[in-house]
Formats: C-alpha cells, structure tokens, sequence
C-alpha cells in the first residue's frame, strides 16, 4: 500500500509564534485522525526548532521548504542539511516552483541537493510540474517527464524509497485554479509510468505522488479519489488547522 500523505507548505507566512500555535493547533486536531494518513507541516527557517517542540509526541512531520546545495562553508543565507536534521526536521521540500522560477534553481542542483538531504537521513518531497505556457502549448508531460528524468533517474531504488513527488501545475498556484481531478489524475498516472521504465512497476506503484495545486477542503475528495494521487502538498489551505485536517479526512 502506497502511504497517503498531506503536507503543509506554509511558505514565507506566519511569525514563529504564530506558527506554533498553527502547529499545536494541527497536532492536536491530527489526534483524532484515524484513516492512516501521513500528516507533515513545512514552516520557514526561522521556525523549525520552536516548531519541532510544539509538534513533539505528535503524529505530525517536520519538513524544511529547502535546503542548500552545500555541506557546510562559506554561503551566507544557506541552510545546511544538517542544520535542519538538528533542528528536528525528518523532511525536506525541494524543486518547488517557487524556486525553480524565482531564484533559478535548475534540476542539476536538485540532484546535489536530493543527494546531500539523503545522505542526511532526510525524506524529500520533490517538485515537478509545468507552467502555463507549457500546458498551453501541449508540453505538460515533456516537461515533467524531462524534470523526472533530469533529477531521479540519477538515483538507486533504495534512494526512491525515501522521495515522494508533488506535481504541481504551477498553473494552479495561488491563481485559484485547480486542475480537474481527471487532469491531475492524467499526469500522476503518467509519472508513474515514467518512474516504471527505469525502476521497475513494482517500485512506481510504491512511490507517493502528491498533487500540489490549489487543492482545498472542497476539492480534496474528488482528488484524492483518483487512484494515482495519494495525497496534496497544500499551500493556503494549510495555513489554517481546521482546513488542513480536513483535508486529510477527505480521504
């Protein structure tokens, strides 16, 4: 059975205090969520080490929303790998769109860095997913195809046991668009398909993929209905406690 995960991308959003009590308030609504469901929230930097002790005995995960592409040294403003496993971290978001469009990050540093957070003992959740233009002009699956390729197919079969992938139609971000549940069903059974021709069907019908594009406690049902879609990476939505958990009970 693939493992059904909802994670919290809070972006750059909340002060710490705010963002401890978001995580309490998470923590203690994911008590009474009983349908197996993996829960992870993702906080800025500046939060983590509060954040781990607010969610500390709780069924919730801790990601990072990046890490840097070094060990340690001279890179001011970058984040270690091992900062973040230090600082309580069993995850870390990397390739979000936001990162590949506003600060340039290319699918060769991702292999750089899946390889230091692995290495690390981090879980990654990478992002693929194509823009509008690309959707537009029918280029959605040569696109994530070649970001899928780009970045995994540099890594071993053990390695993917530790990744799940988000696709995200970065179309559908923050633009209160959604892809239909058949349109984001379509690409996940298409990954899939592409993580079989290299890795075998067996390990691409273990791989999590989660959908990351505006999905919302109205939509999640229908989402999460499709058979290749085993979860949301959620932006806004998981801003709020109520909203989140009721994601994961859409289950």
């Amino acid at each position: 059975m693939r493992k059904k995960i909802v994670a919290g991308n809070w972006k750059m959003n909340t002060t710490v205090s705010e963002g401890v009590a978001l995580a309490k308030a998470v923590a203690e609504k994911a008590e009474g969520l009983n349908n197996g469901v993996g829960l992870i929230v993702a906080p800025p930097f500046t939060h983590l080490v509060s954040v781990a002790e607010a969610l500390k005995g709780s069924k919730v995960g801790l990601s990072a929303q990046n890490c840097a592409d070094h060990e340690k040294g001279a890179y001011t403003g970058e984040v270690a790998v091992n900062m973040l496993v230090d600082a309580g971290c069993a995850w870390t978001i990397l390739g979000h769109s936001e990162r590949r469009q506003y600060y340039g990050e290319t699918d060769e540093k991702l292999v750089v860095k899946v390889r230091l957070a692995l290495d690390a003992g981090l879980g990654v959740i990478l992002c693929v997913g194509e823009n509008l233009d690309e959707r537009e002009a029918g280029r959605h699956f040569d696109v994530v195809k070649a970001q899928v390729e780009n970045v995994l197919f540099n890594f071993s079969a053990e390695d993917m046991k530790k990744i799940v992938i988000a696709y995200e139609p970065v179309w559908a971000i923050g633009t209160g668009k959604t892809a239909t549940a058949a349109q984001a069903e379509e690409i996940h059974a298409f990954i899939r398909e592409t993580l079989a021709a290299k890795f075998g069907k067996e390990l691409a019908e273990e791989t999590t993929i989660l959908y990351g594009g505006s999905c919302k406690p109205s939509n999640a049902k229908e989402l999460f209905a499709e058979k290749d879609i085993d979860g949301g990476l959620i932006g806004g939505a998981s801003l709020k406690a109520d909203d989140f958990i009721a994601i994961a009970e859409a289950f």
